[in-house]
């Protein structure tokens, strides 16, 4: 399968927090340029392309989260209806009059309802609807109908196919941060011509969107000599300050703050500016929200940076990007893995 492809597929597939499996099995089945592949006991997925020449490589840990929001169904009505809460950082105010799959006995479709403005009070209809006041339907009728299907724990994605967007764009659910993903197979692809005297460890990782446990668990397995998470930043858009975004099309962020080790951004942005790879830099100064957090503080510490893949829309069910930055994002990694020396390497134990 094309990358640009797998990307659709497992945007539109379910992977909550703590339920990746399905994502997981599949970027398995679609990674030929790994020589081992394998999952650790919290499920993360840790593909590993081996580098060249004598043991002990260095280690470069690249990471891109499978995990997306999602909800949880907390009581079933005595009309049928259910009541749902959030699994990770939904914004409520896209909810109302979505489509969604409840995943109980079966997959079943439902919609999001709320009470219309007609018998809303007047003070209701000032503010967006709050997550209490928002419900299920499935088109049961009766509690009893609907608990021979679903049970209080099962879990709700939203459902929404990936649109085409005009020329290289896409939107849809959960490119935060299925999307990176993409970036690691294009970096992989890219370093299939090349030699290259790091092993790399490309680690889907889970669970990141309540709390970047699998970054925490697989750094520690792995314990690279160099981390670089790839997630997504803040897309331009209308009323978004230039400074707190990035441009589609434009190529990655590279993140610059406490997370990241200045030598690691110093050689991105050169290596960018070499390939003539286009980028921004992107000031990082709050750095707890993605897993370059859990890698850098990993045992004695992980020298880390944070690539940032621009994405309009974030943590809604139509997240928009360009994947032409997705491809400019991998080869920058590639670019960057290809040209590392142990002279480098070393260097990185001191700032």
């Amino acid at each position: 399968m094309e990358i640009k492809e797998l990307l659709v597929s497992i945007s539109e597939k379910t992977g909550i927090s703590g339920y990746e499996d399905q994502i997981a099995d599949q970027i398995s089945a679609n990674c030929p340029w790994a020589d081992e592949i394998r999952k650790d006991k919290l499920g993360n997925l840790i593909m590993l392309k081996q580098g060249v020449g004598d043991e002990p490589r260095p280690k470069v840990m690249l990471a891109a989260h499978i995990d997306e929001i999602g909800l949880i169904i907390t009581k079933v009505e005595d009309e049928g209806f259910l009541r749902i809460s959030a699994i990770g950082g939904i914004d409520q105010r896209v909810l109302l009059a979505q489509e969604v799959i409840v995943h109980g006995k079966e997959d079943l479709p439902g919609i999001i309802g709320a009470k219309p403005p007609h018998v809303q009070t007047i003070n209701e209809r000032e503010k967006s609807v709050e997550m209490n006041d928002l419900f299920v339907d499935l088109g049961f009728n009766t509690k009893e109908e609907a608990t021979q299907w679903i049970s209080v724990g099962d879990l709700a994605t939203l459902r929404r196919p990936v649109v085409r967007l005009n020329g290289p764009h896409l939107a849809g659910k959960a490119m935060d941060d299925r999307a990176s993903v993409a970036v690691l197979f294009e970096c992989l692809q890219a370093l299939e011509d090349r030699n290259h005297i790091a092993d790399i460890y490309a680690v889907a990782t889970v669970q990141e969107e309540v709390g970047l446990r699998g970054a925490t668990t697989s750094t520690f397995g792995i314990v690279p000599d160099i981390g670089i998470a790839v997630d997504v930043g803040h897309g331009d858009m209308p009323g978004v300050p230039e400074y707190r975004s990035i441009k589609l099309g434009n190529g990655p962020g590279i993140a610059m703050g406490p997370h990241v080790h200045p030598k690691l951004y110093e050689r991105l942005a050169k290596t960018a500016k070499n390939w003539n790879i286009s980028y921004s830099s992107e000031p990082s100064p709050n750095p707890g929200g993605t897993d370059a957090f859990a890698i850098q503080v990993t045992q004695a510490g992980i020298p880390t940076i944070l690539l940032s893949l621009p994405l309009r829309y974030m943590h809604t069910p139509v997240e928009t990007l360009d994947y032409e930055d997705v491809r400019k994002t991998g080869r920058l990694l590639a670019m960057f893995i290809a040209e590392l020396d142990y002279e480098f390497v070393e260097g990185l134990r001191c700032f």
